[in-house]
């Protein structure tokens, strides 16, 4: 990011490159069990199961980060899944 900011300032790294580097530099935020159930039901409209399945995980993985008493969090790329769930819609991932 260092470097594309400096070519940034020389105009050689247009602000809408930057908005997109920064996009995929930004860290999912963390997921707790009544964002992972909003997200679902609220703005994907799914089961557990067809939910799993798009994301590829199990369906265990899901009940387990909608159990609060779990302590399990979504991370890494299903982590990003759900951020663009939640911003874009289901949509954004199954067109």
């Amino acid at each position: 990011m260092e470097t594309a900011a400096d070519l940034s300032a020389y105009g050689l790294v247009s602000k809408a490159d930057m908005a997109r580097m920064n996009a995929f530099c930004v860290a999912p935020p963390e997921y707790s069990p009544q964002r992972v159930v909003a997200i679902r039901t609220g703005v994907a409209r799914m089961s557990q199961q067809v939910f799993a399945s798009i994301l590829n995980v199990s369906v265990s993985t899901v009940q387990k980060w909608e159990s609060p008493s779990a302590a399990k969090h979504p991370s890494g790329a299903a982590a990003k899944l759900l951020h663009i769930v939640e911003t874009k819609g289901i949509e954004a991932i199954i067109a």
